[in-house]
């Protein structure tokens, strides 16, 4: 007896209900057309164009038989229905009995040779063909524009299957073989990695696609690292239809052992190749391996620098038969303009609607750093400033300076600032690293509002980001921390110390059955943030040094920046002290038919800001949310409801960051 395929993961959605009104006519392009319908059947007719009578639109050819395939299991049903030949004469005109006898005799074959890649080598298959008495012709309607009866197929096509046994994987033997003199360690190592990495395993069912999949997947995995010129040197597929066993023999060739040799940039003449280089950060002499490759290639990319970047390995002067060689590697590149100004428009539930403006110089002179000036304008902030970066040395480590000025809504108060920054910062594979001078200053606006600060301190930032997915992670970590001594300037001179940690994680839970065969992993995301400022109580701290949060990213369920310690008069202030924390269940679902692209979300948030550890009083939001991946980045939208706030919040969000 078959067992029926599981029903897809649904998503418990009685809480989603308004996120799902809200998104859904926006997923459209998923399934159906762009109004969001779905798509019409094959056998549905076409409409008529608009202003035509029905009569008048293109007559659809009538089904001249029904297909029926009957096995007992649901999914060879369906499987044997799209794909025998015999579908493609369903609407043949003028299809003759003894045409249909014939073709229908044929779809046997068929028949056979398509069970056969699902592994069903010895299958019953015979046809019934069934003609039915058509009704008499019907009087033509009054109404030149009243529709039509469909017409009635006038034969059933019965192709009734007994499948059989499904042959099972008896054995795999892989092997995998390198020039001469290579050395026989690694090879062993990538040999038991790509065995345990076949669909194919003993006792497994046996399927073409698994077995195309298997051979082109391990030539991938073996040409990815190591062995770009790797190759499938044999492969056979010994079937005992008797049996139902299939034993399996796959024999790889790994070619040279190759290692990144020097980067080559060809087609860039405006700027320098040595410190574009640097900033690609190829690992010239180690290991080939095509993820360093695109990582590179994007870092270039990425830079500003190019309009268009590709990386290709050179190995056209490795010698025949070589069992180790370095390859170089060369970088096809358009450079992009010296200068670029572009107008940006964007919305966000913190701050409202957006308009910014930007401008790129790729080389000031005379320094020749780029330079990156902008000036932004929303509801809560508007703000001018620049960054000037020098390209890196050999070590990674560039220079770098750039200015702020900001009016934005801090707590209870509008509060005008500047920041002057200078220093060098280092992006290194995982890690990135900064150190650097800074200067705020910052007056705020307003009954009882804070006194005119200013400060300067030595600032260090180092990130660990170990995530599988830099855009949109699904598993690992991540760790930030930044270190400032310092000393106000204005009223006094004070010193004080301010210190932020911040981390993220993942925790894999069970998987989730999609249903088709696909199974995905629900998880736990975790997420804490601390910070502290040390200084006696009445030294003036500015206000840009202080904590403040809720929002977005943060705590949701609360406004943005609207979680801070109390003044005497009861205004919002930036605190001293943060501690924030965040626990959120994300499990995969199933949307109008979409298996990976949509998740489901869960949340707990808390975040509590004051002057004093022993005053802070946590601000708790908790909701549900809906994940998509879509092509420009995930999308995020929340609905949450702050326990202490009484207040319903929707949260949008596009993109990641840590």
């Amino acid at each position: 007896m078959t067992t029926p395929p599981p029903a897809p993961a649904r998503w418990p959605a009685l809480p989603f209900v308004l996120l799902a009104a809200l998104l859904l006519p926006g997923c459209a392009l998923l399934r159906g057309g762009a109004d969001g319908a779905p798509a019409e059947h094959a056998d549905a007719p076409a409409a008529a164009a608009p202003g035509t009578a029905a009569s008048d639109a293109a007559p659809t050819p009538a089904v001249a038989f029904d297909l029926q395939v009957r096995s007992g299991n649901a999914d060879l049903d369906a499987f044997l229905a799209d794909n025998l030949q015999l579908q493609r004469f369903r609407r043949l005109p003028d299809l003759q009995a003894s045409e249909l006898r014939r073709l229908a005799g044929a779809a046997q074959d068929d028949a056979r040779a398509l069970l056969a890649t699902r592994g069903f080598f010895s299958p019953a298959v015979s046809v019934d063909l069934q003609e039915h008495a058509q009704p008499p012709a019907q009087p033509a309607p009054a109404s030149a524009g009243a529709p039509q009866p469909p017409a009635q197929p006038a034969y059933t096509v019965a192709l009734h299957v007994t499948p059989g046994v499904q042959t099972q994987v008896a054995d795999v033997q892989l092997a995998l073989q390198g020039p001469q003199g290579s050395d026989g360690a690694p090879l062993q190592r990538a040999q038991r990695q790509l065995q345990r990495g076949l669909a194919l395993q003993p006792g497994t069912a046996f399927t073409q696609s698994d077995w195309s999949a298997d051979k082109a997947g391990a030539l991938r995995s073996l040409q990815a690292q190591r062995y770009p010129l790797a190759r499938l040197e044999s492969s056979r597929a010994d079937v005992d239809a008797a049996q139902a066993q299939a034993h399996l023999q796959l024999h790889y060739a790994s070619g040279p052992a190759v290692r990144f040799g020097a980067l080559r940039i060809e087609g860039g003449r405006r700027y320098d190749a040595q410190g574009l280089a640097n900033v690609a950060r190829l690992p010239a002499g180690q290991d080939y391996s095509q993820s360093a490759l695109l990582d590179a290639q994007q870092r270039l990319a990425a830079s500003g620098y190019f309009d268009s970047v590709f990386l290709n390995l050179d190995t056209s002067g490795i010698a025949p038969g070589a069992a180790q060689a370095s390859a170089p590697v060369v970088a096809q590149v358009r450079d992009a303009p010296l200068q670029k100004l572009s107008l940006g428009l964007g919305f966000s539930t913190d701050s409202g609607a957006r308009v910014s403006l930007d401008h790129i110089h790729n080389r000031l002179p005379p320094l020749g750093w780029r330079a990156l000036s902008q000036l932004s304008l929303d509801e809560k902030n508007k703000r001018a400033s620049t960054e000037w970066t020098d390209l890196p040395g050999a070590d990674g480590w560039r220079w770098f300076a750039g200015a702020l000025l900001q009016r934005e809504a801090t707590g209870s108060y509008q509060v005008d600032s500047s920041r002057l920054r200078a220093g060098r910062r280092q992006e290194s594979g995982h890690i990135d690293r900064s150190l650097y001078l800074q200067h705020d200053q910052a007056r705020s606006q307003g009954d009882d509002a804070p006194p005119t600060s200013g400060a300067i301190s030595v600032n260090y930032g180092w990130t660990g980001r170990y995530f599988n997915n830099a855009a949109n992670p699904t598993g690992g970590w991540g760790l930030g921390a930044e270190l400032g001594l310092g000393s106000t300037l204005v009223p006094g001179r004070e010193p004080f110390a301010r210190l932020l940690l911040r981390t993220e994680g993942f925790v894999p839970l069970a998987r989730v059955d999609m249903g088709a065969g696909v199974h995905r992993r629900s998880r736990l995301a975790l997420r804490a943030t601390a910070g502290a400022v040390l200084a006696r109580p009445d030294v003036p701290i500015p206000v840009t040094q202080l904590f403040l949060t809720g929002g977005d990213t943060t705590v949701r369920g609360y406004g943005w920046r609207s979680i801070g310690a109390r003044t005497h008069g009861g205004e919002l202030f930036g605190g001293r002290y943060l501690a924030v924390g965040s626990l959120e269940w994300q499990r995969p679902i199933t949307l109008r038919g979409n298996r990976s692209d949509f998740e489901s979300a869960w949340f707990v948030d808390a975040g509590a800001v004051a002057d004093e550890p022993g005053r802070m009083q946590a601000r708790v939001g908790v909701g549900a949310g809906l994940r998509w991946n879509s092509p420009v980045g995930p999308l995020q939208a929340d609905l949450a409801y702050g326990l202490q706030s009484h207040q319903v919040r929707l949260h949008l969000r596009l993109g990641y960051q840590f």
